[in-house]
């Protein structure tokens, strides 16, 4: 109880005064000192009361029209290679029109026509008969060539590998006589 007696009488009433007005100094300099915080966000310009207001919103550009999903382009517009992408879909509508036009049929609407009007069935069946023919010599051509390019390859690898197994059996024994010089070294 003495200790704190003691205390109390150590405490001066102008430290208290002291901390009490810097503590209300800081306070009221945070709460008074910035004037903008609540107010209004500027404005462009002066407006009168009855104006429209100031949208942000309505400074992105939007995407115009281009006739994909939803009449926009299906392409990002922040991408940069929309031009890469219409260049593609170009070469592919180029290569499907390549395709028909070998399979000689004049157009997509009389490959149409030819099968609802009924071309007989053994005509179709000799034309199905052609497709797979000339694609099964397609398959035939290109298993021949990838077995003559996996045979070459093979054939490089395992000269590949003898070479280097020359080279290591050499750096192997330059290495073993090197320890060996170096034992008689240390012994010596």
């Amino acid at each position: 109880m003495k200790k704190a007696m003691n205390w109390l009488k150590n405490i001066r009433p102008l430290k208290v005064l002291t901390v009490f007005l810097a503590g209300i100094f800081l306070f009221m300099a945070q709460a008074c000192g910035a004037p903008g915080i609540a107010t209004q966000p500027p404005q462009p310009g002066a407006q009168a009361p009855n104006t429209e207001r100031y949208d942000p919103t309505k400074d992105y550009p939007l995407s115009s029209p281009a006739g994909g999903m939803n009449n926009f382009s299906d392409v990002d517009p922040r991408a940069r290679d929309e031009k890469a992408a219409n260049d593609r879909a170009d070469a592919l509508a180029k290569n499907a029109q390549r395709n028909i036009e070998q399979k000689s049929v004049d157009s997509p609407e009389q490959y149409g026509r030819n099968y609802k009007q009924g071309t007989p069935l053994g005509e179709r069946v000799k034309n199905l008969g052609e497709d797979i023919g000339s694609s099964a010599e397609e398959v035939r051509k290109g298993v021949v060539k990838g077995t003559q390019r996996g045979i070459e390859n093979i054939k490089g690898n395992t000269q590949n590998a003898a070479e280097d197994v020359t080279k290591n059996v050499q750096r192997g024994a330059e290495d073993a006589g090197d320890a060996v010089k170096r034992t008689v070294r240390d012994i010596d």
